[in-house]
């Protein structure tokens, strides 16, 4: 496996720390040390995880900036993404990750630890036990939108462009039809193609939602 982060320097120059640039390289190991333990990530997945996992969670950071104090929970959380990567990118934000196998949140644990991040609280526990308030809600498609939606929605404390950030593939018209019908206080609802920010073939159908909630009912 290659544990450069050139391809995450290229599509983040000047931002990263040394510190960062050390967690970056540090979280490809990682990965691989657990995951031999636990398995949680695919064989073929895991000698491509700069590229499939952990830019791919990133691309989050090039459709919204988290403000330093944020709280953001990545429900369904699996070994950690999108959740570690945007922990390490941004370091004052609080992530809280949230999966019901209790062998994927062994996993994320010993990787924040090894990577020596802060910001990260793990529960393991159904989403709909979780009982908390958050600016934010990410995931990667861990079910279809509308049961996401029933499990997140009333979670996310809305206005000041707050709302969910789901990573999917495909065509997502139908399936964000039906996912937000009755729910309240949406105030608008975009899809971005993350082939606009990266160039690599692995991205040409995968796609950002970014669902933003207002205060007030609509």
């Amino acid at each position: 496996m290659n544990y450069n982060i050139e391809i995450i320097e290229k599509y983040f120059p000047n931002m990263l720390s040394e510190e960062q640039k050390r967690q970056f390289i540090l979280m490809g190991e990682l990965y691989a040390e657990w995951n031999s333990k636990i398995n949680v990530i695919s064989r073929k997945d895991i000698d491509n995880i700069y590229l499939h996992h952990i830019l791919h969670s990133l691309s989050i950071a090039k459709v919204v900036q988290f403000a330093d104090g944020d709280t953001v929970m990545d429900i369904g959380c699996g070994g950690g993404f999108p959740g570690i990567p945007l922990a390490v990118l941004f370091p004052n934000v609080n992530f809280k990750m949230i999966d019901s196998i209790g062998k994927k949140i062994i996993v994320v644990k010993e990787v924040s630890a090894g990577l020596g991040l802060t910001n990260i609280e793990t529960f393991n526990a159904r989403a709909e036990q979780v009982n908390m308030q958050t600016d934010y809600v990410v995931s990667r498609a861990v079910t279809e939108l509308g049961q996401f939606m029933n499990w997140s929605w009333k979670k996310i404390r809305g206005g000041e462009g707050r709302g969910l950030i789901y990573l999917k593939g495909g065509d997502l018209t139908e399936e964000i039809k039906e996912g937000i019908k009755g729910q309240k206080k949406i105030m608008g609802t975009t899809v971005h193609n993350i082939s606009d920010f990266f160039d690599e073939e692995f991205f040409e159908t995968k796609k950002i939602l970014f669902i933003k909630k207002g205060i007030i009912a609509v």
